[in-house]
């Protein structure tokens, strides 16, 4: 199913025949990849059945990137299981409650990890959103209308463009290497001295890392055409009214962490795809949705093998007993709350899974 906001789509055809020649029947909404340019017609030359929206939400799975709404969830099948993502900024307690009252297992794709504590949906698309952050940043400062007309960098005899990346992790790391890459000066600043002497030695000498000192991410701040700022470890610095005054004009912001706002929470979150012209400074949001179809073709790497584990084990409620990486990305379970951020959003309490695994 598809979401208005939502432009990435989970599902390319070619995965969808990987699923039907596994014995799975894929029924899609009418119209749904059509932010990743697929018409219905190519996914039904691969197996799948075009629906209405409703039919399709009445299936036994449902993928949806976004969280669903009040009115979808009253369309599941009682104990289906709904596969998203975890986006608790966008989750209501009206909508949860409906998940508990449906006993809707509900799995956080973000949360899913692997035989080796990796998460493989959360970290092809945070690379995603790294990489896409600085192309549009970069299309951005190019933009005789609304940007600066300028390059990042790499020309003879100009000084290139500054970026500062604020975190350390995957996503932080696709900003640096697409940045650097296009001849910009890159500084990196995080809380985590460890993971910042992973990002350098994974990065070279062509990024400046530093911890999060504030004079220095002033400085930073103070001179940068680029900020992106991704997840990165807790710290008691919050960037407020004083620092982000000092940043240029037309200096290009974009919010691509777990928690947009966090950083910047006087600075307003706009939408990639909206006008950003109102305000002196805006943060941009979304920056994978501006590459839709290269999320749909990660996507559906990571989603055809976890269909394939799935289709191994006998009902859901075994695949979440018998696979550890699935059970914890639960969020909602046969009608009680099993996350902790979730429950927060609900105003209930969160309770252990494996309680109900075990009496199963």
């Amino acid at each position: 199913c598809r979401q208005d906001r939502e432009r990435r789509f989970p599902l390319t055809p070619e995965g969808a025949t990987i699923l039907t020649e596994r014995g799975f029947e894929i029924r899609m909404e009418q119209g749904a990849a059509a932010a990743i340019r697929y018409d219905d017609a190519r996914y039904e030359r691969c197996g799948a059945i075009i629906t209405s929206r409703s039919e399709a939400l009445a299936c036994d799975i449902v993928i949806s990137m976004a969280p669903l709404s009040v009115a979808d969830i009253r369309m599941l099948r009682r104990g289906a299981l709904l596969l998203t993502l975890l986006r608790t900024e966008l989750q209501t307690s009206a909508a949860i409650r409906e998940l508990m009252r449906r006993h809707i297992i509900a799995i956080a794709l973000d949360l899913i990890t692997d035989d080796d504590g990796n998460t493989p949906f959360a970290d092809i698309l945070s690379e995603i959103e790294g990489r896409a952050a600085m192309t549009a940043a970069a299309t951005m400062l190019a933009d005789l209308d609304g940007g600066k007309g300028i390059l990042l960098g790499g020309i003879a005899g100009i000084i290139p463009c500054e970026v500062t990346v604020i975190g350390s992790g995957i996503a932080a790391r696709a900003v640096a290497r697409a940045a650097s890459g296009a001849g910009a000066t890159v500084r990196m600043f995080d809380s985590n001295v460890y993971s910042l002497r992973r990002a350098a030695r994974d990065l070279g000498p062509w990024v400046i890392t530093s911890a999060m000192h504030p004079n220095v991410l002033e400085h930073a701040l103070r001179s940068a055409d680029v900020v992106v700022v991704t997840s990165f470890a807790d710290t008691d610095l919050p960037v407020g009214s004083v620092e982000t005054g000092v940043m240029k004009s037309g200096v290009v912001l974009f919010d691509i962490s777990s928690k947009p706002g966090r950083m910047f929470p006087d600075i307003p979150l706009v939408d990639c795809f909206e006008s950003s012209k109102k305000t002196p400074h805006v943060c941009h949001i979304n920056a994978g949705a501006t590459v839709p179809r290269t999320a749909a073709m990660a996507m559906t790497n990571c989603l055809t093998t976890m269909m394939a584990a799935l289709s191994e084990c006998d009902g859901t409620a075994n695949a979440l007993r018998l696979l550890p990486g699935l059970q914890a990305a639960a969020y909602t379970f046969f009608g009680k709350v099993v996350n902790s951020e979730i429950a927060a959003v609900a105003g209930v309490r969160a309770v252990d899974i494996n309680i109900f695994l075990t009496l199963s």
